[in-house]
This record gives C-alpha cells, structure tokens and sequence, in this order.
C-alpha cells in the first residue's frame, strides 16, 4: 500500500469537487490537498450520462459555477456544452495536476487521537488498494449511486425481445431510427429524452403513473445575451445570475404560499401548447401542489412540440406486464415498442457509498442530524457538499465550498485542530432531512441525516438564508473544537 498525505482530500471532481478546489486554492492557498475521483474523467453526472437531449434542468447562469461566467448563448445547455465548461474551469484553475482519477474510496476513518482521517482507496486502474490521509474531508459525490440506477422488478421483463435501457447507462451504439419507442416515466429524464429521440424515431411514448408539471422556458434569455454582448462578462454573469436567484425564489415562495393559483397559472401555460381534444385533465394535470417534486422544464417548449407534431404521445396507465411485443397495461390495451427505455429514476446513495467510522465507531446518516446543511453531528473535519431541491445544485455547492475554507481558517488562526458539530438530542425536535415527494428520496428518506427545527441544525433550501448563515454567520454556532483528542 502507498500512502499519500495532504491536508484536505476533495472526494469528487464533478461540478462540486471542482468547486471545492477552486475555493481552496483561493481561500486557503497554503493549505495542501488533492481531489480523488472514482471515474476516469471529471465531471460527475455530466460525464456519465448520454442519453440523447442530455441537457440542465436549470438555467446555467445558477448552475454555473460563482467564479466562472457562462458565455455561451443557451441558458438550458446541453451536456457536452456543460463538460466543456467544467474543463475549462478545471484548465483556469490549473486543477489537473491535482486530480486523481481511478481512485474508489471504501473506506474513511477518524481517529481524535491523531486529529486525522485515514482513508483506503482502490486504485480501479491497478486494482491496488492505496492509503491517503488528511486533517478534512470534504465529500463531493453527488446524491446517486453512479453503479446502479432504481429499476422497478417489472413482471415479464425477460418475455419482451428487444432492448430495455435505463438512461443512467445508454448504450453509445442503441439505434432507435424509425423504432417505436416507450419511455417509462414522466421525471426530467423523460421530460427530456422524448422530444429528442422524437425526432428519429417512428413514434415516442411516455408511459406514465401519474403526470408531473412541465413548464415552458426559453432556451435562451434575451436579456442576459443582451449583457453579455454589452457589458464586462463578470458583470453580465452576476447580475443575470442574481435576477434569476431573485425570481426563482419568487416564484417557489408563490407556489408554496399559493398553490391553487400557482398551480392554475402553470397548468394554463403548459394547456396553450397543447391541441384541441387533448385529454389534459389526464396526462399533464399532476395530483400534487407544484414543487412538491422537482417542476420540469421543456426548453423552447420542445416537449409539447413533439406531442403537437404527433412523433410523441402520453400514456397514463399503471404496467400489468411486460409482453414479447411491449407492455400489457392495468387497463388491459397494450403498447407496442421495438426499445424500452426505463426512466424510473436514481438510487440514492449518501455519503456516496464510503464507509466512515470516528474512533472505530461506524457512522450511519441515518444517526446523524445535519449540521448547517454540510456537516453532521459527532462527525469531525467533514463536510459533504449537496444542492437544492428547489433551485441550481451549485448554489448551495458554492456557498458549502466557500464554508469550509471560513471554517479551515478560523481552525488555523485558533490552533484547533478538530472541528465536530455536537448537539444534545434530547433538547431539538426531529424532523426528515427533506420535504420532497419524488420517488428517489420517498424510497430512502429513512437512511437519511435528520434535521432540527433551528439553525443550525435546520436544513432552510432557501438561497439567501444560506448566505446570511454561511457567509455572516458565526463558524463557532453548535461547534466544538479542540486543539488534541477530544475529551471524554
């Protein structure tokens, strides 16, 4: 086993882990440390992903990252759009010198004696198992197992004859050119990839459950291109940014404090985009308030083209079986399909699937409350970086960055040498990590972090709270630091 050692180990080098490293290469510049990424590129879920119309759910000017303008005309970009954004960020930075690809972590251990973690990783290219150590640990896996995506046991799978994908793992070579195609599901995923395969295949449908809000948005935003083509880029990026921070709050503030009328003036919207004699009532009217799931957005109403074009249709049913020719239905009709596609959502997976332990005392979330939405309680010199549910995941991710440099400089300049978020159950009331409805965080929100009911154990998914509590707020609140081992 080798053994490397640096101050600070970024696990991750997609958007999050890239984030991490700039911050700590500005803020903390005298602080040593490396990033190691299980894959062979950067990336994260822009580099696995392929399925056709891969794309943002988000406008790039929140998704983008703080320190790094977006220049490109689109706001909804595409994927390779996005990997070529996140390479140049990583080529600014100078970052590739930093980054460790093939590296698995499988483990990480604490130990307050030593005021260090101890983590072993695979190396996937030798398939050795090396040792590195470090003072911090922050984690930047994203939310999802990246091995394995949540696909239904649909009974008789194995009786159709032809290919079922899940677009977690799209097979470079699947032609689908004047194929029938069913995509099961009506998440972003399928949101996206009907109109694009729509425009190749015979016919595209959406085999749904139950509907999901679908919500037209240009592709790209006039006033922002007209800023950018006018004024400096920083400038132009920041303001766009901020306008469009301020209206999406405003907007899930509308919809929180007004559902009925929210959800009337996003169902109008999708209905005009639509033919006369559509049944709306049944495909496209969710049985939800809007943003209890995850809106999804239809980039220069591309979905409703396809549906208006008649390349695509919805089918809202639940699935009795799968047959030689398709899908055998509850209600007893079949659809016929050459390609399945199984838009069935992610596995979740926190802590991206390391092991950690503090003093040999093995860590489950499940057991921990969340500490200002980065942290956890009794877990020292750790931080994960997670986003929004109701906003840019690199919103949050950028602030968290930015966090854990406030609080490695604090540690410095006291001579501490462990920071651990210590709470006392017995005086805060509990409450799950999320208040979201989507199917991959209902079937794990069991094996999540808790919550509390105040700051800083209150998880806010709200922007401007975060900013006022991670950039003004006091890195002492609910902290215990020590300069040796922890007392009994």
């Amino acid at each position: 086993m080798s053994n490397h050692h640096v101050d600070v180990l970024v696990i991750g080098a997609g958007i999050s882990g890239i984030s991490a490293a700039h911050h700590l290469q500005t803020q903390c510049p005298h602080k040593s440390f490396l990033i190691l990424e299980g894959r062979d590129s950067i990336g994260g879920t822009w580099d696995l992903f392929k399925y056709p119309g891969i794309r943002s759910d988000s406008d790039m000017y929140t998704l983008g990252f703080s320190f790094r303008p977006w220049r490109d005309p689109k706001a909804i970009a595409d994927g390779p759009s996005i990997m070529s954004y996140l390479h140049g960020a990583v080529e600014d930075d100078g970052l590739q010198d930093k980054i460790r690809f093939g590296r698995k972590v499988i483990n990480a251990q604490w130990s307050s004696q030593a005021a260090q973690w101890t983590l072993t990783v695979l190396n996937t290219q030798s398939q050795q198992e090396e040792v590195f150590t470090c003072g911090f640990v922050h984690l930047c896996t994203g939310y999802y197992n990246y091995e394995q995506a949540h696909h239904p046991d649909f009974p008789g799978e194995k009786n159709f004859k032809g290919p079922v994908i899940h677009p977690q793992f799209w097979p470079e070579d699947l032609d689908y050119e004047n194929k029938k195609v069913v995509v099961i599901g009506s998440g972003a995923t399928a949101v996206t990839l009907v109109p694009a395969m729509a425009e190749k295949a015979a016919k595209v449908t959406m085999l749904q459950r139950s509907p999901t809000y679908i919500v037209s948005m240009p592709a790209e935003n006039p006033l922002a291109n007209w800023a950018r083509r006018n004024l400096p880029a920083k400038l132009a990026y920041g303001l766009t940014r901020w306008r469009n921070v301020l209206l999406n709050r405003l907007m899930f503030w509308y919809c929180r404090r007004y559902p009925e009328q929210a959800k009337k003036l996003l169902l109008k919207g999708a209905r005009a985009e639509l033919p006369a004699g559509f049944d709306f009532e049944k495909h496209l009217t969710p049985h939800y308030n809007v943003w209890d799931q995850r809106v999804c957005l239809a980039p220069d109403g591309d979905f409703f083209a396809a549906l208006r074009a008649g390349t695509a249709d919805i089918v809202t049913d639940h699935i009795d079986s799968f047959t030689k020719r398709g899908i055998k239905l509850a209600s007893g009709s079949e659809v016929e399909a050459d390609i399945i596609v199984s838009a069935t959502g992610l596995d979740l997976k926190f802590f991206g699937g390391v092991d950690i332990q503090v003093d040999n005392t093995p860590v489950l979330a499940k057991d921990t409350m969340t500490y200002k939405g980065m942290m956890f309680s009794g877990v020292p010199n750790f931080a994960l970086s997670s986003g929004y549910t109701n906003a840019s995941w690199t919103l949050k991710c950028d602030l968290t960055s930015a966090y854990v440099c406030r609080l490695l400089n604090h540690m410095d300049k006291k001579g501490y040498a462990q920071a651990r978020p210590q709470l006392d159950w017995a005086d805060m009331e509990v409450a799950p990590l999320l208040d979201f409805t989507s199917g991959y965080v209902v079937r794990k929100l069991d094996e999540l972090p808790k919550q509390g009911t105040v700051t800083p154990w209150r998880l806010h998914q709200n922007y401007l709270l975060d900013i006022m509590m991670l950039r003004m707020g006091r890195v002492t609140d609910g902290m215990e630091f020590s300069r040796t081992e922890k007392p009994a």
